[in-house]
């Protein structure tokens, strides 16, 4: 089975069920659960090692705590940014998260464009 190119980091569960759903490729998303030790991240740093990998987190202070955290740690990351109206990826519409993972060319189910 091959493994995706692609992984998305996201904060919460509701975060990654909501990627899930709009993306029309497959992808590895990984959960923080708002936190993440640096035993955690260096596991990720080690398995992300040759893949496009793309942080999305919430548009709060704790997701740009993270988002700061991970900018350290994994430098080459590519950051999404959703916008700060809807606060959290969770509670942003399907098509704008389908826009923003689009204009990071990732493929989204075109029902959401």
């Amino acid at each position: 089975m091959p493994e995706t190119e692609k992984v998305v980091i996201v904060e919460g569960k509701t975060d990654k069920l909501k990627v899930k759903h709009v993306s029309g490729e497959p992808l590895d998303i990984i959960c923080t659960n708002g936190t993440i030790s640096l035993s955690r991240l260096d596991e990720f740093a080690e398995t992300l090692y040759d893949k496009d990998v793309y942080i999305l987190v919430d548009a709060d202070e704790s997701g740009e705590k993270l988002r700061r955290q991970l900018k350290r740690e994994l430098p080459e990351a590519s950051h999404l940014y959703i916008d700060k109206v809807y606060k959290e990826v969770a509670a942003a519409p399907n098509h704008h998260v389908a826009e923003v993972l689009f204009r990071a060319n990732i493929q989204v189910d075109t029902k959401y464009l």
